[in-house]
């Protein structure tokens, strides 16, 4: 299993992990990771981190449909992929709740399934420079013929040579997403992704791999799941550290009907926790909403303790389905037992 290194997206002042990035990528971590939200956005870090790395891929987890055009999305993933000598992006996507879509980005929800499929198509025509790109989707046409148009559109070729094969990869978790993932997309960063997931997801994928047509199999995808890891001697110390997050995703990252994470604790078994974590948060009683996430949860999807309880259940991980994990984590202790449990060096 190969592992990668997330560090998200940055809080209030910007901070750019660089030392703990090169120590991953001379322990023989195989990407780095950020992401956005409604702050920092995914692309610039990969950029300032190219320079400061030789070989560790560059991976968005994720870029945000409705932050940017396909086109222009296409054009950052090329741009940064080209100054980190080639062949080291990963451009990730995905689409973020309704509330930041519309709120933040001032897009459209729409339909974020044809919205993803029109997206990466269009990326993949941009990449491939075959001829100036039209797309009639969907959701997203080229050239742009609706309201407000002047009339006077020109499909265009990209100037700059591309990497025709720079991967696309997808943040999905419903079955309609999953499915297309698997058709459509190189790789998946799954959402609620766990040891035994797979049971769920595995007839999904095949019928995405399947629609694709071309004998696409596991063996030419990438899953890249992503887990919590904190080294402590306090097992029950380590999860309290986590919890503030679960209940921030699970009970405020998204409306009380539209809140993708509150929807896969759900699956997971744990539905009664997350309505109360969910009531809590809304509520302005976030301490609450903290000590109401279960630690069985947060164990389930978490890798805490001490280096030797880490290893035991990395275990797990390897057998899980998933060739590769990204560690969340900046603890550089975390780094170094990680390596050691894959066996890296």
């Amino acid at each position: 299993m190969k592992l990668g290194l997330a560090i998200g997206y940055s809080g209030a002042h910007l901070d750019i992990p660089v030392k703990l990035v090169q120590r991953a990528e001379e322990l023989g971590y195989d990407s780095v990771w950020t992401a956005e939200a409604y702050g920092s956005d995914a692309v610039t870090p990969l950029a300032f981190l190219a320079a400061h790395t030789k070989r560790i891929k560059l991976g968005t987890g994720i870029m945000q449909l409705a932050a940017r055009t396909p086109a222009n999305a296409a054009m950052s993933a090329a741009t940064v992929d080209a100054m980190a000598g080639g062949g080291r992006f990963i451009a990730g996507l995905g689409v973020s709740g309704p509330q930041i879509v519309e709120g933040w980005y001032g897009q459209p929800w729409g339909k974020p399934y044809w919205r993803i499929r029109d997206y990466v198509t269009i990326m993949r025509k941009i990449f491939k420079r075959e001829a100036p790109v039209t797309h009639d989707g969907r959701e997203i046409a080229l050239p742009y013929t609706g309201p407000g148009s002047a009339g006077l559109a020109k499909p265009l070729k990209s100037i700059l040579h591309m990497n025709s094969d720079l991967p696309i990869y997808l943040a999905t978790g419903n079955e309609a997403t999953v499915k297309l993932t698997a058709e459509i997309a190189d790789g998946w960063l799954p959402m609620g992704f766990t040891p035994g997931a797979m049971e769920e997801y595995r007839p999904w994928l095949e019928e995405g791999f399947r629609r694709a047509g071309n004998g696409k199999s596991l063996k030419d995808f990438t899953i890249q799941a992503s887990v919590h890891v904190e080294v402590d001697d306090d097992v029950s110390g380590a999860l309290a550290r986590l919890k503030p997050e679960v209940a921030l995703y699970v009970g405020g990252m998204g409306h009380k009907t539209k809140n993708f994470h509150n929807d896969i604790m759900v699956r997971r078994g744990f539905g009664d926790a997350a309505q109360r974590i969910q009531e809590l948060y809304l509520a302005g009683r976030k301490d609450e909403a903290i000590a109401a996430v279960p630690d069985e949860w947060v164990d389930m999807k978490s890798l805490v303790g001490p280096p030797e309880r880490i290893r035991h259940r990395y275990r797990a991980w390897e057998d899980s389905g998933a060739d590769s994990l990204s560690v969340r984590s900046r603890q550089p202790e975390a780094i170094e037992a990680m390596a050691k449990a894959a066996r890296l060096n």
